[in-house]
């Protein structure tokens, strides 16, 4: 049950996503889109009361309990930045806003921009560490909380991954290719890439 409200929770997730930017900028009624926005965290809210009753009828803890509220944390993480980032092409695409801002690509203005990606990261691994223990300490000593803790060291490498890539890019900044400010090939592939979508770190 748990992971097909899981399953459910992000077909919704998008659903909603979908319908709100729709009556926002296709229907021209942007109270009904954002307040079709806004459920959106009821979606989790759902997905935790569920998951805690079925840990409160003795349901033994394991990956199912784990991946929810590991889902609930990269939701809240990374939520706002996807409904932003869709908001952003939907109103540049339909509505004749501008065009969506590229992260830069060299130097400091770089390094601030992935430290602010792995923020984003680190929260979502926290918040789902800050559940998994919640677990864990409901649960106590009358069940087998290890596939609670598999999950929090999997969010822990999580962290570390993200700020290793954050730290590479404060360290060995990329330098601009010379030439690239005049329209050459190198500016070229960095438009290529810009538009390639939600492949690139946000």
């Amino acid at each position: 049950m748990i992971v097909g409200l899981i399953i459910a929770c992000e077909v919704a997730f998008w659903v909603l996503l979908a319908a709100g930017l729709a009556f926002r900028y296709a229907f021209r009624m942007p109270r009904t889109g954002l307040a079709l926005l806004l459920c959106e965290p009821v979606l989790e809210v759902v997905l935790f009361a569920v998951t805690a009753i079925d840990l409160r009828n003795g349901a033994e803890p394991d990956w199912r309990h784990g991946l929810a509220a590991v889902y609930i944390g990269f939701t809240v993480g990374l939520g706002h930045s996807t409904i932003a980032w869709a908001d952003a092409r939907v109103a540049h695409r339909f509505a004749g806003g501008p065009p969506p801002a590229r992260p830069p690509r060299y130097g400091t203005a770089r390094a601030v921009h992935e430290w602010k990606v792995a923020g984003r990261w680190i929260l979502a691994s926290a918040v789902a560490l800050a559940l998994l223990q919640g677990a864990v300490w409901y649960v106590g000593d009358a069940g087998d909380t290890g596939s609670l803790r598999a999950w929090q060291q999997r969010m822990l490498w999580v962290i570390g991954i993200n700020v290793l890539i954050a730290v590479s890019y404060t360290l060995f900044p990329k330098r601009e290719p010379s030439g690239a400010g005049a329209g050459g090939p190198a500016e070229k592939s960095v438009d290529t890439e810009a538009g390639a979508g939600t492949s690139s770190r946000r």
